[in-house]
């Protein structure tokens, strides 16, 4: 890989310590980053060079392994740090920044990353005096080879108006191509699965539509609460922070059409296409098709944990949805009659993220007459679970031990934690950044995949924020979510199926169960 340099707008915030910059050093430390690449870290905080490099090793040196010490001796002189304003009167910083790429680029053409993994607020102005200063943009002229990307961070937008600003703004200085939004789900290997699960497997794309799946649901569930993050968390909500994004992401990939070939511009135009065909929810169906809740005071692994109204820069009155449920159709030939499920929410029973699609059950076998719950075959399930543990589960029907003919659910599974190799292979962060040094966009969002994303939530906000709930402390934490939630199901005689980790679902799909209670199947 030919020389590069990383810029990392931010590079003294949580996000940088926690995700960006062990996601750097692993990639350092497996040899996939170029033997000249540069890492200049911009941010407001006042520190030397030396300083952030001390800062930086406590937060890669979290989770060190054998070798991890001398890697970092060799990764830290890569390491340099401005500490400047990212916007107003003083743009000293972006002076210095051209001082440093002048001694710093090297080989037939100037390679930069810049990633912003700042407020979104300072998305435009960095951009802008980047394009300004000929850093980067349709301005900037390297030489052969050379170029200039951009990363920029959820939340993209905080509406549709601001998100179609923002792309416009953006689209004036910088060609599309070298935008790269991120949304860590698509970098999860499990995700990008999802594309081999079904375009190369015979037996899943003929059953892949209305005439044999019967619905789907797609689960983000968190037992953490605002974990200091309460001051941005009144500012989005669950449908700003889960749904638009990642949510929406998993229900385009799963909805998606087979791309013609697999390039990045084909695989995009087939996700805009899947987002584009979801049904708008009129403002005066919100109250059937989406639920809202807010965490109360509970009980969480045997703590009491409180209320969302008292986290820290929570207001005590605040009207901000933790917990958030819909009901998605897509209107074409696929998936006409066939419900999309989503929601998401903080405080929850489970962590886990998976996605669920329900089969429709057999019409018939031969020992339906005699009516009890072990003659009863219950549907097929198809679980990718993509997070704490990713794997994939699939829920036959097969017949228990014994002399009589019964029915059981047994579970053919296939989880990478058992895989060889697993513990090696990339984070979703690794993934992502390894593909923007490289050119690849297709796991990241473009301009009018976002928008088509917030085109489907936008009614339901502007809704909710009109109307006050009565009582919106509506389930306590360590729950599965508001009895709205379930309420939105079983009008349709449908249930969910509860979020479990990988070890729980083998064991909780192995006998029979003719409830349409909750159940932890998934």
């Amino acid at each position: 890989m030919e020389p590069c340099t990383l810029v990392l707008f931010g590079a003294s915030g949580d996000l940088t310590k926690r995700m960006i910059m062990p996601a750097i050093f692993r990639l350092a430390r497996r040899g996939l980053l170029p033997s000249e690449f540069r890492l200049i870290g911009y941010a407001r905080s006042e520190m030397t060079d030396d300083e952030f490099r001390a800062r930086m090793q406590k937060a890669v040196m979290r989770d060190a392994t054998a070798g991890d010490e001398a890697a970092w001796t060799e990764f830290a002189a890569r390491l340099s740090y401005i500490p400047a304003e990212y916007d107003g009167d003083d743009l000293q910083g972006y002076a210095e920044l051209a001082r440093r790429f002048e001694r710093l680029d090297c080989g037939a053409g100037a390679r930069r990353l810049f990633y912003l993994a700042t407020p979104p607020a300072l998305f435009a102005p960095i951009m802008k005096h980047l394009g300004e200063a000929k850093l980067a943009g349709l301005a900037y002229q390297p030489d052969d080879g050379g170029w200039a990307r951009f990363i920029i961070e959820k939340p993209f937008g905080h509406d549709l108006a601001s998100a179609r600003s923002l792309n416009t703004e953006i689209a004036r200085v910088f060609d599309e191509d070298d935008i790269y939004r991120i949304d860590h789900f698509l970098g999860k290997e499990i995700v990008q699965n999802l594309f081999a699960l079904r375009f190369a497997n015979g037996i899943f794309e003929p059953v892949w539509n209305r005439n044999y799946i019967d619905h789907i649901q797609i689960t983000a569930s968190e037992t953490l609460g605002m974990e200091g993050r309460g001051g941005y968390y009144e500012t989005a909500g669950a449908m700003r922070d889960m749904v638009q994004n990642h949510l929406l992401q998993l229900c385009a990939l799963v909805a998606i059409e087979p791309p013609a070939e697999w390039n990045p511009r084909a695989v995009r135009d087939e996700k805009v296409k899947a987002l584009r065909a979801v049904r708008k929810i009129n403002p005066g169906e919100v109250g059937r098709d989406a639920v809202r809740g807010q965490y109360g005071e509970g009980v969480i692994a045997g703590e009491r944990v409180p209320a969302y109204r008292e986290e820290q820069k929570v207001a005590a009155d605040s009207q901000v949805e933790t917990y958030a449920a819909l009901r998605l159709h897509v209107d074409n030939v696929r998936w006409a009659g066939v419900p999309f499920y989503l929601r998401s929410g903080k405080r929850l029973a489970k962590r886990a993220t998976e996605i669920v699609v329900e089969f429709k059950p057999a019409p018939h076998t031969p020992w339906s007459a005699r009516g009890g719950p072990d003659e009863r075959a219950r549907p097929n399930l198809l679980v990718v679970n993509v997070s704490p543990e990713e794997g994939i589960v699939i829920r036959v029907e097969a017949k228990q031990p014994g002399q009589e003919m019964r029915l059981q659910s047994i579970n053919l599974d296939y989880c990478r934690c058992d895989e060889h190799g697993a513990i090696e292979s990339p984070s979703a962060y690794e993934h992502l950044l390894l593909d923007s040094l490289r050119g690849d966009p297709t796991f990241f969002a473009r301009a009018d995949e976002v928008e088509a994303a917030w085109e489907i939530v936008e009614p339901i906000i502007e809704k909710w924020g009109a109307e006050k709930p009565s009582d919106f402390t509506s389930y306590a934490a360590g729950s599965y979510g508001p009895a709205a939630a379930d309420e939105l199901l079983a009008r349709d005689g449908r249930y969910w199926y509860e979020a479990t980790d990988q070890q729980d679902a083998k064991s909780a799909t192995r006998t029979p169960d003719s409830s349409r209670a909750k159940s932890a199947d998934g």
